[in-house]
């Protein structure tokens, strides 16, 4: 039970650092989710927001970190 309770911790502090990564982003006037791609749809009564390019280059960015993370490990 205490593993258990250890990987609730780890977790909790990678969502810290992500929530303070992404009011940092905020700060910075960084372009995501407002990148050539994202697919806004204002209708009379209804919006429609589709982040592609934001989840692609998030996607890539992450994955290079596990990777670079990967290889530190060996």
């Amino acid at each position: 039970m205490a593993d258990f309770g250890r990987l609730f911790v780890y977790v909790g502090l990678v969502l810290v650092v992500i929530g303070g990564l992404l009011l940092a982003a905020g700060r910075l006037n960084l372009p995501l989710g407002r990148l050539p791609g994202d697919f806004l749809y204002r209708g009379k009564n209804t919006t429609f927001y589709f982040p592609l390019a934001t989840s692609i280059v998030l996607s890539v960015v992450v994955s290079a970190i596990l990777i670079l993370l990967g290889k530190m490990k060996r």
